[in-house]
């Protein structure tokens, strides 16, 4: 312990002192005393402090009463904001009962401490901490109903810079007044106003960053925007900080490593107790794929966005910003996946797998995307030809790829809403497929198309309750069924198409038999040969007189080689909804044979055979037309029906071909 002398002076003196405790010895606090009788020094007398146990820290505040140089009474503090067994550093000031304490005009309460004039900022703690990974709840750091700030939006974004960034925030606080407003308003106005600068970037060393030349230029680099966006917080009195960091932005390659210096700058705003992130680079547009056009494109995404979800593409230089609990490591960061922010935006949750690089097994790789509502996806595989089955589902979709060639190649799936036909697909992911082998025994048809099967997407086009759900129907004879309920008033089409030229267009309908009962439709296929097929299905309204739309198709497949059907009868247009073939469902008849008839017709008057000679049929009691007729001497054999007794003419329903003799 020691003794100060001090100088006559009315201004308030600061002390600084380092007491020794030590843990066996407790420390009474004595009573500093001003010497009245020397007006040219006084004595101060250095107190130990009460310690509870080891390890046990404790602030302790003691208040004294003395007389100040000129014998007035003055209070005194001495303050202890921490201690250990090296030691603690403390601050006792000594002022006259009137002046304002120095100490406290250091302090800024609420808004963290002063120094050299300067705001010390309070570093991010545990209260800023997100859990990791995100929990799908919110794409926001913290709650936010975006309609409060449109006024506001609207605003800023009209707002022009005619002077100072002080008169910039000046104008726009007119209309903000809490922090998360004027964070707002600063925030829309960069992202609305300052141009990436795409020659500047090329040339950093001739770039100056300084926020008044960044206003006056009105573009920069994304040093610049953090610089700017954290003055125009300051001015605005809300705490801001310029981070800098790796980025997963323009250049990024799927799987790179990060070393180096650091290529990114953001921000974070301290709002309702809490720091936040944002990136008003990344709010305010995007590059050309060549990095040498910007063009202005606002992206809600990155103001005050969740720490789980800012951590996909932005790794700060202190892990202690990424505000996160736990923290994400630097090779995490490598490794991870790169989602789009348009990813989030439209309601995607997550993929499978989650790393952006992923090898076939055995020349097979299967993707996953999870969403909160049914989405519209697509695919491009880059450099190399594929055969591929994607399937929609309400919460998402299902893709599996066989690559037919070994090596890296880049996949990219795009989404788009379900309400917006006319709206553009976005890319949402990126991955890397590394091939190492390839399944030489599959091979889908051309005339494939993505998706596949029934889904939510075939349901609001109304086909219902199919009898199939899965995308591929399987059939070892070569022959199968296909139904639907519709909840519309829909005529109906359907088609085979196979990549053999044998299948004409024409003979590609006739493999197919269309049954329409009521609401429900059904189709009998059989194949005409081995292999894959896309069975592809149309409809219009019936009240429409143009063409039919396709909806959608299934990947029909039979590994029999002996599978060899013929087409079914060629139908004409009085052939009508209702009508039911039972036999003979081959449209190739064995020549020189008797051949069985069975139709279900209904509203028919009179039905018969033509052939060499005509044979009527019969209808049975349970309401089936029947008969018999010889092919011997004909070529083609005719169905006809008389619709009303009282007409003369006959109309052609079916048509079948008859083998050579």
């Amino acid at each position: 312990m020691g003794t100060m002398e001090f100088q006559k002076d009315l201004s308030a003196v600061a002390l600084e002192m380092l007491l020794i405790v030590q843990p066996e010895k407790r420390k009474t606090v004595q009573r500093l005393q001003l010497d009245q009788q020397t007006e040219s020094r006084a004595s101060h007398q250095s107190q130990g402090f009460l310690r509870d146990g080891i390890g046990n820290r404790n602030n302790r505040q003691q208040q004294y009463q003395g007389n100040d140089l000129q014998g007035h009474e003055v209070q005194m503090q001495q303050i202890i904001t921490s201690c250990s067994d090296e030691g603690t550093q403390v601050t006792v000031e000594v002022h006259a009962r009137n002046s304002t304490p120095q100490l406290f005009k250091k302090l800024s309460f609420g808004k963290g401490f002063q120094e050299n004039g300067k705001r010390r900022l309070r570093p991010p703690g545990w209260k800023d901490q997100h859990a990791y990974p995100w929990d799908k709840s919110c794409l926001k750091s913290m709650p936010l109903d975006l309609k409060q700030f449109e006024k506001l939006d609207a605003y800023a974004t009209k707002v022009t810079a005619k002077g100072s960034v002080e008169d910039l925030v000046k104008t726009l606080l007119r209309v903000a007044h809490t922090d998360l407003e004027k964070v707002r308003a600063i925030w829309t106005w960069i992202c609305h106003h300052i141009e990436y600068d795409v020659v500047g970037f090329y040339n950093k060393d001739q770039l100056s960053f300084k926020p008044k030349d960044v206003l006056q230029s009105g573009k920069s680099i994304c040093e610049g925007y953090a610089g700017l966006f954290e003055q125009m917080c300051s001015i605005a009195g809300v705490q801001c900080m310029n981070l800098s960091g790796h980025s997963k932005g323009h250049g990024y390659r799927t799987g790179q490593t990060f070393t180096g210096e650091y290529d990114h700058a953001w921000n974070a705003v301290y709002l309702d107790g809490r720091w936040h992130l944002v990136d008003s680079t990344w709010g305010s547009g995007s590059m050309d794929d060549c990095f040498s056009k910007f063009t202005f494109r606002y992206n809600e995404f990155y103001f005050l966005t969740h720490p789980a979800l800012f951590i996909n593409n932005h790794f700060p230089d202190n892990s202690n910003w990424q505000l996160l609990k736990p923290t994400v490591t630097l090779k995490q960061f490598e490794s991870n996946m790169s989602y789009k922010s348009d990813f989030y935006k439209m309601g995607l949750l997550a993929a499978h797998p989650e790393t952006p690089i992923i090898q076939t097994v055995n020349g097979k790789v299967a993707i996953a995307v999870e969403s909160h509502s049914p989405m519209l996806f697509m695919f491009e595989l880059k450099g190399a030809k594929e055969y591929s089955l994607m399937t929609l589902k309400r919460s998402g979709m299902n893709l599996e790829l066989y690559p037919q060639k070994i090596g890296s190649h880049k996949l990219q799936i795009y989404a788009k809403s379900s309400k917006g036909s006319e709206e553009l697909y976005s890319c949402v992911l990126e991955y890397i497929v590394e091939c190492s082998s390839i399944d030489r025994k599959v091979c889908f048809p051309k005339e494939l198309h993505q998706p596949v099967g029934h889904s939510w997407f075939t349901e609001r086009q109304g086909f219902l309750k199919p009898s199939h759900r899965g995308p591929i129907i399987n059939t070892n004879d070569g022959r199968c069924d296909l139904s639907f309920i519709l909840s519309k008033d829909l005529s109906v089409l359907a088609s085979l198409h196979s990549d053999l030229k044998s299948l004409t267009e024409d003979t590609s309908r006739r493999h197919i038999l269309q049954v329409c009962q009521g609401n429900k439709v059904d189709f009998k296929i059989h194949l005409p040969h081995a292999g894959n097929f896309a069975l592809k299905i149309f409809a219009k309204k019936k009240s429409d007189l143009g063409n039919y739309n396709y909806i959608f198709n299934y990947l029909i497949s039979c590994p029999n080689a002996d599978v060899k059907w013929p087409v079914f009868p060629q139908t004409y247009s009085k052939w009508a909804e209702g009508f039911e073939l039972v036999e003979p469902l081959a449209g190739l008849l064995t020549a020189n044979h008797s051949i069985k008839f069975k139709l279900k017709l209904h509203n028919i008057a009179k039905a018969f055979v033509q052939c060499e000679k005509t044979s009527p049929l019969s209808l049975s009691k349970e309401g089936y037309w029947e008969g018999s007729c010889s092919t011997s001497g004909c070529s083609e054999v005719f169905v006809m029906v008389l619709e009303n007794a009282n007409h003369k003419f006959y109309s052609h329903i079916l048509k079948y071909e008859v083998e050579p003799q």
